[in-house]
Formats: C-alpha cells, sequence, structure tokens
C-alpha cells in the first residue's frame, strides 16, 4: 500500500512538470521548428527534474512545514517583542539565501552588467531586505496592526525611492521581489507567522497570520533600491 501512495505522489509531480515540457517541445519542434539538442541529455534532464521537485515537496512537507509552525508557536516564549522581530528577521534572512531563483537571477544581473553588480551583493542585500519584512510582519501579527496602514507608507516609500535610485535598479528590484517566493521561504514563513498567529490570544490567524508574504516582498524591493541609490552616491 505504501508503494502505492508514493507511485501516486510521483504521478502528481509527474503530471505537473509534463505539460509545461509538452507546450515548449510544441514550440520548439512544431512551431520554431528548431531540433532538441542532446535528446538523451533532455530526457535525463526532464526525469531529474521530476523527481527533484517530488522529493524537495515532500522534504517540505515532512520538515520545513512542521518545523516553521512548532517555532511559530513557540518563539512566544522569549517574551520580548523585539527578541521575537530579531529571530524573524534572522530566519527571513537566511531562508532567502538559499532560494535557488534569487541566485539564478543574481547570476544573470551580474553577467549583464559584466561584474558591476556582484551576484553576492545583490542576493545578500535582498536577503536584507526580505528579513525586515519578515520582521515587519511579525510585528503587525504581535500589536494587531494595521495591514493597509503598513503596506500605504511601504509603497509610498517605494514610490519615493523609484524616483532616486537608478531606472535598472528598479526593473531589478521588482524581479528580486518575486524570486524571493520560492519553495524555501515560502513555507517556512508562511508557517511560522500562522503558527505565532494561532497561539496569541485575541488575535484571528485568518487576518493576521497572512499576508507576510507579501511584506516581505515588499521588503527586498526598497533594500535593492536602496543598494541602488547607494552605488549611485
Amino acid at each position: 500500500m505504501r508503494i502505492l501512495v508514493i507511485l501516486k505522489d510521483l504521478w502528481e509531480t509527474t503530471r505537473s512538470v509534463l505539460p509545461l515540457v509538452i507546450v515548449l517541445v510544441f514550440f520548439q519542434v512544431i512551431i520554431l521548428k528548431k531540433p532538441i539538442k542532446n535528446v538523451k541529455e533532455f530526457i535525463f534532464g526532464i526525469l531529474l527534474c521530476i523527481f527533484g521537485l517530488h522529493f524537495f515537496l515532500k522534504g517540505v512537507l515532512m520538515s520545513l512545514l512542521p518545523l516553521g509552525d512548532s517555532v511559530g508557536g513557540s518563539i512566544i516564549i522569549l517574551n520580548n517583542k523585539w527578541l521575537i522581530i530579531a529571530a524573524a528577521f534572522a530566519i527571513g534572512y537566511f531562508g532567502t539565501l538559499v532560494e535557488p531563483a534569487l541566485k539564478t537571477l543574481a547570476l544573470e544581473v551580474e553577467e549583464i552588467t559584466i561584474g558591476a553588480i556582484p551576484h553576492m551583493t545583490l542576493i545578500h542585500a535582498v536577503a536584507v531586505g526580505f528579513g525586515a519584512g519578515m520582521g515587519i510582519g511579525i510585528y503587525k501579527i504581535l500589536n494587531s496592526a494595521s495591514y493597509v496602514k503598513i503596506v500605504t507608507f511601504l509603497i509610498l516609500l517605494i514610490l519615493i525611492l523609484t524616483l532616486f535610485a537608478p531606472e535598472e535598479f528598479v526593473s531589478i528590484a521588482m524581479d528580486s521581489a518575486s524570486a524571493t517566493t520560492g519553495p524555501v521561504n515560502i513555507p517556512i514563513n508562511m508557517a511560522l507567522a500562522i503558527g505565532l498567529a494561532k497561539v496569541l490570544e485575541n488575535i484571528d490567524p485568518l487576518a493576521y497570520g497572512f499576508g507576510i508574504v507579501g511584506l516581505t516582498s515588499i521588503g527586498a524591493v526598497i533594500s535593492v533600491l536602496t543598494l541602488g541609490i547607494l552605488t549611485k552616491i
């Protein structure tokens, strides 16, 4: 029975990947009339993609999600709001450093700028912003703060920063925010926020446990725009 469950889960992953592969192959071979280079390597890569994604998702469900929920539910014992916010910042920061999508983006930026924007500089800048957004999100939960007021202030700050930041950094900032919302950060940070909201008195987890991902993305945008202004200076 366990083998059937494993095969069923593996098929679910395969069913998610195959449509994308079929569409890309269709455009490459039928529409663009271009051959697929090294078919054997291509097929092997697809298999690696399917199995890698399957094992990664399984790992997230078995480890990161329950761990994030447990930390969120227990972190209140620190009994100090600023320590909790600092811990949230650290979790967001180090979680961002391992995001594969962000690494890919940073390497592309470094290549296109011919090393003018080193990939590690961009990664750490985004990580700082993401961690700050995570800290703001936890602050919102601990103090039952208005999400609308916080977001309005942060968006106004972004609009002001875009007036002073180099144009290329504005574009990079927007993509950096999207690159942080990957398979590592989202499970951990959502589980942490919801776990914390569930143990606080008079806090609705639905109203205050969600929305933290948006704040972390906004934080990433602000940090990259700030980096752009500093490099300009």
